[in-house]
């Protein structure tokens, strides 16, 4: 298959050549020029456009699944919407126009939709309920990819780690504040993407990539500590933290939201997981950092 990235970046790298590797031919989508090497150097066709311009989009080849997971860079609100909202509505207005549209979208959002469930289990059943202005574009983001005139799936990842995404020194120095990490290894966010992409079953669904085991920050921060031979790190509550005060509105609501999210239907769908839990995923970097 003919296979489009847009935003071709951490995961999107990644993606290209576990689809390459498949025997797809792909197409990675960024717009500066180190993003372009990057994407060369992963062996992918290399195509430089910007989804909030419609024209640039003229550039990317025909193309028969077309995956948007373009970042807004890690700015506000505004500039999410600009990119998640109206870039991902630009990017199906042009492929939808074209004589040979795409026949699946992938939409890569966050299990920040879900907002604060005070650490009880979600599903992709659960509403949606965004407590920032940023997850609140990104629900609206996977309405926009949902009305799209070709079939969608919405992946929801949560939070994200692998090489260069470690962060081991946040937990092992601490102080951790309490609450619950839901995480899942970049290769198997790339992994799943690949995977709903080549299952007719999750046409139409919205799917939580995340791994087995949810785990709170400090026992997470206690087992990292406990494999690298070092002291358990300082702990504080969500109420301690907040009373140091300098926390914007966004970042106080972030940290009263507490959820365990659930991968039943990912699995249900026969994906098999590179690093079932955490405890698989940190091994390399425990060993790298600690001996």
């Amino acid at each position: 298959m003919r296979v489009a990235i847009l935003g071709c970046g951490y995961i999107g790298l990644k993606l290209g050549r576990q689809l390459v590797d498949a025997g797809h031919d792909v197409t990675g989508v960024r717009r500066s020029d180190e993003g372009l090497s990057a994407v060369a150097d992963a062996g992918l066709r290399a195509v430089r456009a910007d989804v909030t311009e419609p024209a640039s989009l003229d550039a990317v080849p025909d193309t028969d699944w077309l995956v948007f997971a373009a970042s807004s860079g890690g700015r506000g609100a505004a500039a999410a919407r600009e990119v998640y909202v109206g870039g991902l509505a630009t990017t199906i207005e042009t492929f939808t126009a074209r004589a040979e549209p795409p026949d699946r979208l992938v939409y890569t959002s966050s299990t920040g939709v879900y907002g604060d469930h005070d650490g009880d289990w979600v599903d992709e059943e659960t509403p949606l309920d965004p407590t920032t202005p940023k997850t609140t574009v990104l629900a609206e983001a996977e309405k926009t990819a949902f009305d799209a005139p070709f079939d969608a799936t919405v992946a929801r990842f949560a939070g994200l780690y692998g090489p260069e995404r470690y962060r081991l020194e946040r937990y092992l120095e601490g102080p951790v504040t309490e609450g619950y990490l839901n995480m899942v290894h970049r290769d198997d966010a790339a992994g799943a993407v690949a995977h709903l992409l080549e299952t007719d079953r999750a046409r139409g669904d919205s799917v939580l990539v995340v791994d087995d085991e949810p785990i709170s920050k400090w026992a997470f921060a206690d087992w990292l500590a406990d494999e690298c031979g070092r002291e358990h790190p300082p702990k504080r509550t969500v109420e301690e933290r907040l009373a140091e005060g300098k926390l914007s509105d966004a970042a106080e609501r972030r940290l009263r939201t507490s959820k365990r999210c659930s991968n039943a239907r990912l699995k249900g769908y026969d994906y098999e997981f590179r690093y079932p839990t955490f405890r698989d995923g940190y091994r390399a970097a425990v060993i790298m950092a600690c001996g």
